[in-house]
């Protein structure tokens, strides 16, 4: 836009002085040449600014591409006005359109040094039109051959000036280049300091509500453990009937110190895995085993369904994984039962809890993987920690597994963790097809 304003602020000064010295025709063709490729400039510039100027660097490429032409002819109308003056017209006027190109010259540093390609078709443009307009016009007769006596020493600092506005080009390129990437620097410092002091604050936040939330968990039971023991000094004859309870507390406290510890070593990366083969089988028999007290007290049918399958996995992680997930089932789950299954799909292997319980809804449904929550509306809720699916997602991640939830309210849930079916080891890993776990087929509903 500089170079606009000032050709349109010499122009009406270069006109007054050509007029009457130079050919009229050469003149008129000349002015309306320029007048329109500096209205068609103006148009390009707006469009640039309305559709190109918030874009990506491809689409700008796309307008190099499209108007790119459009500065070298600007160049060549700016150097014609040399040889339209030179020798023809009065000193005065030789010397103002000598300055102007010239000054038109010196603008495009500024304007169009942050793009070399441009800047070197205007200037080449502009330079070899005015060389053209130094010679042209002695060998077509229009300027008296005596005149040599000036172009050579013209030519000769003309050349010198390309060589300068063209080094003089490249050197402020590569510091408005070095600026800008300074820039960009500073931007992505400054974006990654940001980012890292809202993660540094997430974290505080997360630790302390982290830390406020084992305390509750932890006082209660600690509380009724006192509770139960100045009872018991007071009655030692109630300690058939303190003893489960205090034993219920105690329980309660070591769950409680296991998950955090747990919750902890994954957090801190020294949860050690130990992979080795995995009876699927053997593992669902010893869910069931933990769990089937649990089921039968609240009239809740626990199955499970797998075919023969071998694992490569850490069977503590594993156990965990689906020991946590089962537990919380059965937690939400008054009537019908659970199922713990095994799924085969041709590019996985999927491990899947059903669940006829009081299900998720939608809005909890992300938040039940954070550390002590609980949904409020859910009966059964009150013993648990809230750190369950925590561990599980924790869990899972670290082992590279997917984990996958479908829930609907009052109908129950089922929750998937999927393993790369390269985790399957064998020669039933080939001859096992596609299963299809039904929960109402193996006795859930």
């Amino acid at each position: 836009m500089s170079s606009l304003i000032s050709a349109a602020l010499a122009l009406p000064v270069m006109l007054y002085l050509m007029a009457g010295e130079v050919h009229t025709l050469a003149l008129v063709v000349w002015t309306s040449l320029l007048l329109a490729l500096l209205a068609y400039r103006y148009r390009m510039i707006v469009t640039y600014r309305l559709r190109y100027d918030s874009t990506e660097g491809t689409t700008r490429m796309d307008f190099i591409r499209r108007y790119g032409w459009s500065w070298s002819a600007i160049g060549v109308l700016w150097g014609v006005s040399i040889g339209l003056t030179f020798l023809q017209a009065s000193v005065p006027t030789q010397l103002v359109c000598g300055l102007v190109v010239l000054g038109h010259g010196l603008l495009s540093l500024t304007a169009l040094s942050a793009y070399l390609p441009v800047f070197r078709c205007y200037t080449h443009a502009l330079v070899v039109s005015v060389l053209l307009g130094l010679t042209v016009p002695m060998l077509l007769g229009v300027v008296p051959v005596m005149g040599l006596k000036y172009v050579i020493p013209l030519i000769f600092l003309l050349l010198i000036f390309w060589w300068w506005l063209h080094t003089a080009g490249q050197r402020l390129h590569q510091v408005q280049r070095a600026s800008l990437e300074l820039q960009f620097f500073n931007q992505e410092l400054i974006d990654s300091l940001t980012q890292q002091t809202r993660a540094s604050l997430r974290a505080v936040a997360t630790k302390n509500r982290f830390l406020a939330s084992a305390a509750h968990d932890l006082r209660q039971p600690v509380h009724a453990l006192s509770l139960y023991a100045d009872w018991l000094a007071t009655e030692p004859e109630m300690a058939p009937d303190i003893a489960p309870r205090i034993l219920q507390s105690t329980r309660a406290i070591n769950e409680l110190f296991d998950s955090l510890f747990d919750l902890t070593r994954i957090d801190a990366g020294n949860y050690k895995l130990r992979l080795q083969h995995v009876d699927v089988q053997q593992l669902f028999a010893d869910v069931v085993l933990q769990f089937q007290p649990v089921a039968a007290g609240k009239s809740l049918k626990l199955r499970t369904h797998a075919r023969p399958t071998t694992l490569w996995a850490d069977p503590v992680v594993l156990r965990r994984i689906l020991g946590n997930l089962v537990s919380n089932a059965l937690r939400h789950t008054h009537q019908g039962g659970v199922l713990l299954g095994l799924r085969h799909r041709s590019d996985m292997l999927v491990f899947e809890v059903w669940d006829t319980g009081v299900g998720i809804a939608r809005e909890h449904q992300q938040a039940i993987f954070q550390e002590f929550f609980r949904v409020s509306q859910h009966q059964g809720t009150e013993d648990s920690l809230g750190l369950g699916l925590t561990i599980v997602s924790k869990l899972a991640t670290l082992m590279g597994y997917q984990l996958a939830l479908h829930s609907v309210a009052n109908r129950g849930s089922v929750f998937r963790v999927m393993l790369p079916a390269y985790t399957q080891t064998g020669k039933e890993a080939a001859e096992n097809s596609r299963g299809v776990l039904d929960p109402a087929a193996m006795g859930v509903r």
